[in-house]
């Protein structure tokens, strides 16, 4: 099993960076694919980011391509999201996930194991 626990949210103002972050605890050993997901009120939760396990696969969504960086500690296993240029339609929670697979699927149904969230406001 995988414990998540995401850092770094906040209050950003359009155009700034922030980076977020998941750490993980149980099964340390990188071999599941990891995500980031985000939620804003009223709105399905949708696929940001992920990596596959191993720093195999890695996939972004449309929306952030080009602002948005995924990366992983391959020792610590630690997640990241480095978010630039945020503007208002970035803010949502943000949500660390993983499961037990090869590659990275952008449906959250897929994913088994999930943190608690972090907030990013992002202020125009």
């Amino acid at each position: 099993q995988v414990q998540l626990v995401e850092s770094g949210g906040g209050l950003a103002q359009a155009g700034d960076s922030v980076r977020l972050s998941c750490g993980t605890t149980g099964d340390t050993r990188n071999t599941y694919t990891m995500s980031w997901f985000r939620q804003a009120p009223g709105k399905e939760r949708e696929f940001v980011a992920g990596i596959a396990w191993r720093g195999g696969n890695k996939r972004i969504a449309d929306s952030v391509e080009g602002r948005f960086f995924v990366s992983r500690d391959g020792t610590s296993n630690n997640l990241y999201l480095r978010m630039n240029n945020l503007n208002p339609e970035d803010a949502a929670v943000y949500y660390c996930a993983a499961t037990y697979t090869v590659v990275v699927t952008t449906d959250p149904r897929g994913y088994e194991y999930w943190g608690q969230g972090t907030q990013v406001t992002v202020s125009s």
